[in-house]
């Protein structure tokens, strides 16, 4: 089963208006206990993100009133935060968002990638923000029910195998003609959302990776928690 956003995002919307005062911003931060918050314009639709670095440019930043030609853009744009008042002026723009239908996956790669902790959830045919994901929401996927995860593995791997699920880490036994079918099992496997690791117990009579020259992965040092192929 592929989990969506809207299988784990909250509902809340936590936003706040373009002409938001700082203290605004402050105050919806602490409400719901949050590092950032996203900026909406009149009809709803994200238009970029405040952040408590944003913020906290206004204790640090002790320069507003002059700007030298020896300054990077940077420095200037960090002058221009640590005097506004607004959220219009405090906001990085624009915002990036998802929707209810993103993968979770790709959606977790967007907030590491950008380095956001919380991603604004919009209506597809709209724009308007529905909801907001946090980096909590997409660790939920890791507390999925045992039984849940395993008819998930069953269902991608076929019958004939083992499968025992502890804590996210999968064990799955059984017979493979190959050790390459062995390897590509063991990785759709650990593919799957709430997997945390996969212990391979897989027999596989066929090696069909030394044959072509590669390395045999039964030579290489292994950990408990990594893809141990067994052979004959």
């Amino acid at each position: 089963m592929s989990i969506q956003v809207k299988d784990v995002m909250g509902a809340v919307a936590i936003a706040v208006v373009e002409n938001a005062s700082f203290a605004d911003i402050v105050t919806a931060m602490r409400r719901y206990a949050v590092g950032a918050v996203t900026v909406i314009d009149a009809d709803r639709r994200p238009v970029g993100v405040i952040s408590e670095d944003d913020l906290i440019l206004k204790e640090i930043d002790t320069v507003r009133h002059t700007v030298t030609i020896f300054e990077s853009g940077r420095t200037r744009a960090e002058h221009k935060k640590a005097a506004a008042t607004l959220a219009a002026e405090l906001m990085t723009s624009p915002a990036i968002t998802v929707t209810p239908d993103t993968p979770l996956k790709d959606a977790a790669r967007t907030m590491h990638d950008s380095r956001i902790k919380q991603l604004p959830v919009i209506d597809l045919l709209t724009g308007r923000m529905i909801g907001t994901l946090h980096e909590a929401d997409v660790l939920r996927v890791f507390t999925r029910p045992a039984e849940e995860l395993e008819a998930d593995i069953r269902q991608l791997a076929g019958d004939g195998f083992s499968i025992t699920v502890d804590r996210g880490i999968v064990t799955i036994g059984g017979r493979v003609e190959r050790a390459s079918q062995a390897i590509a099992l063991v990785e759709r496997i650990r593919r799957l959302e709430g997997v945390v690791d996969v212990v391979s117990e897989l027999a596989c009579p066929g090696d069909d990776l030394a044959e072509a020259g590669r390395p045999d992965p039964r030579s290489a040092p292994t950990r408990r928690s990594s893809s141990v192929i067994r052979g004959r």
